[in-house]
């Protein structure tokens, strides 16, 4: 891709994306709905609270990548993506990559779920084939697999890399930190015993001195 989003404007490309596709007949987006579909509450994570200068701002960056357009047609003016039909997505990779800026990575079967207003997918089958295909042409990544967890998460790439937790990589390394908080605890431990041995020895011997002098 020739371009990389930071966290805004991956907000707005998915509010827009998922307001095309559920509720057509309220698209394109004034500012003010764009702002308050970016702010929900549900089906959002993180769950943000952008002023309309924020998403504004984002906005002109989009249009200068080409994902956005604005038009002037209605007495407010009103905004949709381009970045599907640009790049000639189908249906339901466009509702599996709008989960997934939403929402961030995500599992097989939660994005089946969370895609369903958008794209109903008839099998998790369906799903996997889709991220195959995203993934084919750099959209998403499948991440490792996290210690306690069993299955992989998926990521989409318009915001670059996703960067893997280091303890999610090494699951040894929190079994290894707790080892040695254990064996510093231990040297602790130790040393203070050693120290009320040395004073007991020190009280006995003043106990003796004194006695020399009674």
């Amino acid at each position: 891709m020739d371009f990389i989003l930071d966290d805004t404007e991956v907000r707005v490309l998915g509010a827009l994306i998922e307001k095309d596709m559920t509720t057509p007949e309220y698209y394109p987006l004034s500012l003010a709905a764009l702002t308050a579909a970016c702010n929900q509450k549900s089906n959002r994570d993180p769950v943000v609270d952008y002023d309309e200068t924020t998403v504004v701002r984002a906005l002109s960056s989009l249009r200068e990548k080409r994902l956005v357009v604005r038009s002037d047609a209605s007495r407010v003016p009103k905004y949709a993506e381009t970045f599907v039909k640009r790049h000639n997505l189908l249906g339901r990779e466009a509702a599996i990559l709008m989960v997934l800026l939403l929402r961030g990575p995500q599992t097989v079967g939660e994005l089946r779920g969370r895609a369903e207003r958008a794209h109903p997918f008839e099998s998790l089958e369906e799903v996997e084939s889709t991220l195959t295909a995203l993934a084919e042409t750099g959209y998403v990544l499948r991440l490792p697999r996290q210690p306690g967890r069993k299955e992989c998460r998926y990521a989409q790439l318009l915001s670059g890399e996703p960067v893997v937790e280091e303890y999610a990589a090494r699951p040894e390394a929190a079994t290894v930190q707790v080892r040695q908080e254990n064996d510093r605890l231990a040297a602790l431990t130790q040393e203070v015993a050693e120290l009320r041995a040395e004073l007991a020895g020190l009280q006995a011997e003043f106990v003796r001195f004194k006695a020399q002098f009674e």
